[in-house]
C-alpha cells in the first residue's frame, strides 16, 4: 500500500491518495481543496480510484467529494453517523478493500460525532482524532471531550505502536509520526482520569 500525503488548501489540511501496489486500484481519503494536485497523482501512477472515503464531514475534509467522484467515477464512503450525502454507510469494523489491499474501519468520536480511522498495512489514516502532536478540536456541533477521551484511551492507545500515523492537518513538528511515538511525546496521549482529560480541554 502506497501512501501519497498531499498538503492542501490554507487550512494545512492533507488529502491522501492511497494506491495498492500490486493493482492499480487507489481511494482517496478527505479531498477538499487543490483537486488539481490529486489529478496528477491519479494521472501520473495510472490509478482507477475506487472510493472516495471521508474521515469525517467537516467541509474541510469533504469539499472536493462531488468533484472528484465526477472525475473518477468513485463512491463515496462515510460513516452512518455522517449526514452527508453518500454512497456507502460503514461501522466500527467494517472494511475498505481495494485490489489487493484492506483498511479497517475505526469509529472514533470525540472530533465529531461520525469521525472513524482507517488501519491497515501497518499505516492508521486518523483524520482529526489525533495530529502529530495534540487532537482534534471538540468545540464544534457533534464534538465532545468524553467521548474523544475514550477513542484516544480505548481505541487508539492499546493499537500496535508501530503504526505509522497519517492524520487529516499538518499541525505537527513532521508530516507523520507512530502511535509509540505519540504515547511518548502528545500531551493529549499521556495517561490521565477521564475527569483530568475533561479538565484540559477545557470541558
Amino acid at each position: 500500500m502506497k501512501v501519497h500525503q498531499i498538503q492542501v488548501g490554507n487550512m494545512q489540511n492533507f488529502t491522501y491518495v492511497v494506491e495498492d501496489d500490486v493493482t492499480d486500484e487507489g481511494i482517496i481519503i478527505d479531498p477538499s481543496w487543490d483537486l488539481d494536485k490529486i489529478e496528477e497523482v491519479i494521472q501520473r501512477n495510472n490509478l482507477k480510484i475506487k472510493y472516495i472515503v471521508n474521515t469525517h464531514h467537516h467541509f474541510d475534509h469533504t469539499l472536493g467529494n462531488e468533484a472528484m467522484a465526477k472525475s473518477t467515477g468513485a463512491k463515496i464512503i462515510q460513516h452512518e453517523e455522517s449526514e452527508l450525502e453518500k454512497d456507502i454507510s460503514v461501522k466500527d469494523g467494517d472494511e475498505i478493500i481495494f485490489g489487493k489491499s484492506k483498511l479497517s474501519i475505526l469509529h472514533t468520536p470525540g472530533h465529531s460525532k461520525d469521525s472513524i480511522c482507517l488501519i491497515g498495512d501497518g499505516k492508521i489514516f486518523s483524520g482529526d482524532t489525533l495530529f502529530v502532536g495534540n487532537c482534534g478540536r471538540i468545540d464544534l456541533p457533534g464534538g465532545s471531550a468524553k467521548e474523544l477521551y475514550h477513542s484516544l484511551f480505548d481505541t487508539l492507545y492499546s493499537l500496535d505502536e508501530n503504526l505509522i500515523l497519517y492524520s487529516g492537518h499538518n499541525y505537527g513538528m513532521s508530516s507523520t509520526s507512530t502511535i509509540g511515538q505519540e504515547k511518548i511525546t502528545n500531551l493529549v496521549l499521556q495517561r490521565r482520569t477521564e475527569e483530568e482529560f475533561l479538565d484540559m480541554m477545557g470541558q
